[in-house]
């Protein structure tokens, strides 16, 4: 992955000389400014061995020279479509969702918007436009929807308490749009078949862009509202959504393997 600890981890390791594996190598937004951005670069630079999700990530460290470093780089896909394949039988309703219709799912809690007040209020207003045909359900953690509650243009669509991993995974089968800045969530959108948009100026899953199903939008409330109208017809081109960008759901038994296989 790309959090503190993950580079905390990978740093102990590498000092007392233990060999590092990264799963999710090659992930590049070209964004110094996130903090993700520069744990994946730190922990790449001291790995061993290297799975990465897709050939993006694979020319990525091509471009940064890792063909000539002491190291193994391997596309085994994506271990996250690994649990959306597993756990989508286990989905279960949030109690706090009483929809039987559709709606758009949405989630914030980017530095770059929750901490602007300008990106933020534009945000707020773009969902709340799209509310009036379309409810928007927000799970949100408790400090983002005080930022939210704070603004002057208050939210008329509906923010809930932060759900499980289960609950998360029935509201990607029951949305018909996922509206986000994370960066995980735009790949479940298109592992359950649902259109992106995002609210960031860029990303690191740039081959969900190539494909037509995700749509960069950073915080801007027109293009927010033009998107989801735009995109929403994808739902019913389940062509777009057949490719196997991040592999065939079994990263996990790749990685086994090549362990195994290295031994």
């Amino acid at each position: 992955g790309d959090t503190n600890s993950t580079l905390a981890g990978a740093l102990a390791a590498v000092k007392l000389h233990i060999p590092v594996v990264h799963v999710e190598a090659g992930l590049r937004s070209f964004n110094m400014q996130m903090p993700e951005e520069i744990n994946r670069i730190l922990t790449d630079q001291v790995s061993n061995i290297l799975f990465c999700p897709t050939e993006t990530a694979i020319v990525n460290l091509k471009n940064e020279g890792f063909d000539s470093k002491n190291c193994q780089v391997i596309n085994v896909g994506d271990v996250m479509y690994d649990a959306a394949l597993y756990y989508s039988t286990k989905s279960r309703k949030p109690a706090t969702v009483h929809l039987d219709k559709e709606f758009a799912l949405v989630t914030i809690h980017r530095a770059d918007n929750t901490e602007s007040v300008e990106r933020l209020t534009s945000i707020v207003a773009a969902l709340n436009e799209i509310n009036e045909t379309t409810p928007v359900i927000c799970p949100i953690h408790p400090r983002s929807k005080q930022l939210i509650l704070s603004l002057e243009n208050k939210p008329k669509f509906m923010l809930i308490d932060p759900v499980s991993y289960f609950e998360m995974i029935w509201l990607l089968q029951n949305c018909s749009i996922v509206i986000t800045d994370s960066g995980g969530l735009q790949k479940e959108a298109y592992f359950f078949k649902k259109p992106c948009i995002t609210m960031r100026d860029q990303t690191e899953w740039v081959e969900l862009i190539e494909a037509g199903v995700n749509q960069l939008v950073g915080a801007s409330q027109s293009l927010i509202v033009e998107k989801s109208v735009e995109v929403k017809k994808l739902v019913c081109d389940t062509s777009l959504f057949t490719k196997e960008i991040y592999g065939a759901g079994n990263a996990a038994n790749k990685i086994i393997e090549s362990l195994v296989d290295l031994k």
